[in-house]
């Protein structure tokens, strides 16, 4: 057993500080949405649009491709963390625009990066419109480098998902993720430290995020035809399920998942064990299985199950504080 016990925050990471200086950012400009911000626009003259907007980092996940000399996933990755922010609003994503920014050019390497954001954008139904890449000596470790994406989507106005029609009764469905995504890192690296561990681990630590686009508006244009309607889509970030998944809750309903209900990743019990990571701070830092959640009506899960059949129920709608539950 381990000599002392994990968190996120003696990781390096203070998710209760980071809250705070949301709350505060959102006062600031009101504009800005959950897990993207919507901007009205008229495209065709029948009807209003929303312009859909948002960008993501991969974090601290990058240490590891350093670590271990892989660059080739890591700009799927870079797509994933804002495609899946943009579906949560209902939007289909467009563009994608990326920076990235080291202290010296590796062409080898820079071609891998590269290659990997092209693979996001046609997982995520996206162009790459354009970017930035930035050689500036001295501010980044030789061999080191920074990401950061921006995606643009569309949604109409009658389609934008936010969560204000949930109600006491209705199903939470999860899909499965591929490990912990790009969430957790500052934690994951105290935990595998050696050489040995990361050989052992390194290829589970480096799997790129699932991109859910593909999934989204499969069950969007399902839905669509059957005059149904997605209440709410919560994509699993830092935070696990008890941060996000209140983001998309109307005052007084409360989330219960059961987790018995998903496969829970072998990596999460290594995490766990290895660092003595208390349970509660686990599902508070990592997605634990569920990479992206959605809400649906009960009359509504038969057709969610057939166009996804790797969905799995793994939770309801209860009244309640607007928080989550694992049960």
């Amino acid at each position: 057993m381990p000599s002392a016990t994990l968190t996120y925050r003696k990781s390096g990471v203070d998710i209760d500080l980071a809250d705070r200086l949301v709350d505060h950012i959102a006062k600031k400009a009101p504009a800005i949405g959950g897990f993207a911000g919507l901007f009205p626009l008229d495209l065709d003259g029948r009807g209003p649009w929303k312009l859909v907007a948002c960008t993501d980092g991969v974090g601290t996940k990058l240490k590891l491709a350093f670590a271990l000399d892989r660059h080739d996933t890591i700009g799927i990755d870079l797509v994933a963390m804002s495609v899946n922010d943009l579906i949560c609003c209902g939007a289909k994503p467009l563009i994608f625009l990326d920076y990235y920014a080291t202290g010296r050019l590796d062409l080898k390497r820079s071609k891998k990066i590269i290659a990997g954001i092209m693979e996001g954008c046609r997982q995520g139904r996206c162009v790459l419109l354009g970017g930035e890449t930035a050689e500036m000596p001295g501010m980044y470790p030789d061999g080191e480098y920074d990401l950061a994406g921006f995606a643009v989507g569309v949604v109409r106005q009658d389609e934008v998902v936010d969560g204000s029609k949930i109600f006491p009764g209705d199903l939470i469905l999860g899909l499965p993720s591929s490990g912990p995504h790009s969430n957790g890192y500052s934690l994951i690296r105290q935990v595998f430290k050696t050489p040995r561990d990361l050989s052992r681990w390194g290829r589970t630590l480096l799997a790129p995020t699932r991109i859910y686009v593909d999934e989204f508006l499969r069950l969007q244009d399902a839905f669509r035809a059957e005059n149904k309607i997605i209440l709410g889509v919560s994509h699993i970030t830092g935070g696990g399920l008890l941060e996000n998944v209140p983001r998309i809750l109307p005052k007084g309903r409360k989330a219960v998942f059961r987790r018995a209900a998903w496969k829970r990743p072998a990596v999460f019990d290594e995490i766990a064990r290895r660092g003595g990571v208390p349970e509660r701070e686990m599902w508070r830092t990592f997605n634990m299985g569920l990479g992206l959640v959605f809400v649906i009506r009960p009359d509504s899960l038969e057709l969610a199950r057939r166009v996804l059949p790797e969905a799995r129920l793994v939770g309801e709608i209860v009244e309640g504080k607007s928080e989550v539950e694992i049960l």
